[in-house]
């Protein structure tokens, strides 16, 4: 059964939690809604365990650079920093597929 909630992080959009992880998964895209644009609102927005449960830590670090820019949050981008330094320098095996 297909997940037909809300989701919170696209209050502005016409998207269900199913569609926005369509999108952030790269199974699909709505005009300029796409992977970058959905790993955005989800670092945005999110909480931390949704951000790893969602884009994982492999992904994170090997795209933050590309998102980063987007991210307004100050704090965030301060912890997103440090996560994505220190976690392949003191816990390589979270990286592994």
């Amino acid at each position: 059964m297909e997940n037909k909630r809300p989701c919170p992080y696209v209050w502005d959009y016409d998207l269900d939690e199913s569609q926005f992880l369509q999108i952030l998964s790269g199974q699909s895209t709505r005009g300029r809604l796409n992977r970058d644009w959905a790993a955005r609102r989800l670092l945005e927005y999110a909480p931390y365990e949704e951000i790893i449960r969602y884009i994982g830590y492999k992904e994170l670090i090997k795209n933050w650079a590309r998102w980063r820019a987007s991210i307004r949050s100050k704090t965030r981008v301060r912890g997103l920093d440090f996560l994505v330094a220190w976690l392949p320098l003191k816990h390589p095996e979270m990286l592994n597929d």
